[in-house]
């Protein structure tokens, strides 16, 4: 998994709430565990009319908005079914950070457990940073280790986030790497059962 420290970009705000998994990823799109080439089913029927055309008016496919890496979104974000493509979608699509008033609890954990930073705030500090980014400079920039954001006028937030959650991110750990930091005591373990338990070798 990447580590997350700190990321300067620019911010979409998607202010509809009770944005659920299926349209963040659609059903159709979920055939694959490969998480590569998945950005291209990230809101989909927000993006594409039936025939296949970009619709205009939504925010992420505004040439203003190309390219943008952090979201900004409305309350209770990632409702919906469990599924683990809606984070990877995301990333693939090249957001790395989406925040929020709230999200759902299992989306919140997926999330964590793949990189992406969700940050909670309060509804007057999303607003502020929704109608932000609706002007002329989309520009924020999310720091992990300080856990604060700083809007595109320069007004920072502070956030709250899980200590453990906190020192995963910033070192790029998910369960296999936070697993790996043990390797030597497992080897040892491994090597003493060897010895004691021959019989479970073979």
């Amino acid at each position: 998994m990447q580590a997350f420290t700190r990321l300067d970009g620019r911010a979409a705000p998607l202010s509809l709430a009770n944005i659920d998994t299926d349209q963040i990823i659609p059903k159709q799109f979920l055939k694959t565990v490969e998480r590569e080439g998945l950005g291209k089913g990230l809101f989909f029927d927000f993006r594409f009319d039936p025939n296949g055309n970009e619709i205009e008016g939504f925010v992420l496919n505004r040439p203003e908005y190309k390219g943008s890496s952090v979201l900004i979104a409305g309350d209770n974000f990632g409702c919906g079914s469990s599924r683990e493509h809606a984070p990877w979608a995301l990333m693939d699509f090249g957001i790395m950070c989406v925040i929020s008033t709230s999200f759902a609890d299992i989306f919140n954990n997926n999330c964590f457990n793949n990189g992406l930073l969700p940050v909670v705030l309060a509804a007057d500090e999303v607003a502020v940073l929704m109608d932000e980014a609706k002007g002329g400079n989309h520009m924020v920039s999310v720091d992990l280790e300080a856990q604060t954001v700083v809007s595109p006028s320069g007004k920072t937030f502070s956030f709250q986030i899980d200590p453990v959650r906190k020192e995963k991110m910033l070192k790029g750990l998910d369960a296999i790497g936070e697993t790996l930091q043990h390797a030597t005591d497992i080897d040892v373990f491994e090597s003493k059962r060897a010895i004691g338990q021959p019989w479970l070798e073979n």
